[in-house]
């Protein structure tokens, strides 16, 4: 089955290259010219990833981002008009999992593409394989927290919460290596890959994060601990 992807940007030129890129590579696309029909067509098309612009007529790429962080884990690849770290730093707050500068190369940005969709297949395969061998369904439950692998869903006393999808997928993976110290640097290696640009302290920011949405006591966590002069050991 082809793995969908929506392209939302408003140059029509761009939108037909990327098409035509993204179709020769294997890949399904549909495209948007601007943020009220990109959030439609990912909320009718359901792609497996998405390629959102900045710069949007309607509402920019910044809002449609934030919007779909609070409806799906879809990844989501930003592109900026320039170089510049507040868009970066903007962009990875409201939720997309990686950005790319104007101009880019298209085979950086099929490089991308393909990493970010190989990393959640891989996230969701080894979850899926390592449930399997402890015998649980595809689910992972530590009491009142479960992380559902097929909806990549994490609900805590019945309820569904709102998770980005590297909170998801950094959940998600330390889940599966309950009891383990996991270090920062492989944690970034396993969730993020070689080619995310940032450092270890992307790792805390995304525990902080998830501690404030898992943990009864975020300052006292009991699920995600802190492990001085080594990393982290998720507990359950």
């Amino acid at each position: 089955m082809e793995e969908k992807i929506l392209v939302v940007d408003d140059e029509v030129s761009l939108q037909e290259t990327l098409s035509y890129s993204l179709k020769k590579e294997g890949y399904e696309v549909e495209v948007a010219g601007d943020g009220n029909t990109g959030l439609e067509l990912a909320r009718t098309y359901k792609p497996d990833l998405i390629i959102l612009d900045v710069m949007l007529p309607g509402i920019d790429g910044f809002e449609v981002c934030r919007i779909l962080r609070q409806e799906t884990n879809t990844p989501v690849l930003m592109l900026t008009a320039r170089d510049d770290e507040i868009d970066r730093v903007v962009g990875l707050e409201v939720g997309a999992d990686d950005y790319l500068p104007k101009p880019f190369s298209m085979r950086e940005l099929i490089a991308r593409v393909k990493a970010l969709l190989r990393r959640v297949r891989l996230i969701r395969e080894e979850v899926e394989t390592g449930a399997q061998e402890t015998g649980l369904p595809k689910a992972m439950t530590f009491g009142n927290l479960i992380i559902d692998t097929n909806r990549r869903e994490v609900s805590l006393d019945g309820k569904v919460i709102p998770l980005k999808p590297k909170e998801y997928e950094l959940l998600a993976f330390m889940g599966l290596h309950k009891g383990r110290v996991l270090t920062r640097e492989f944690i970034l290696e396993q969730v993020w890959g070689w080619g995310f640009v940032g450092d270890s302290r992307t790792v805390d920011v995304h525990i902080r994060w998830l501690r404030e949405k898992i943990e009864a006591v975020p300052d006292k966590p009991q699920r995600i601990i802190t492990v001085r002069g080594a990393g982290y050991r998720f507990e359950g």
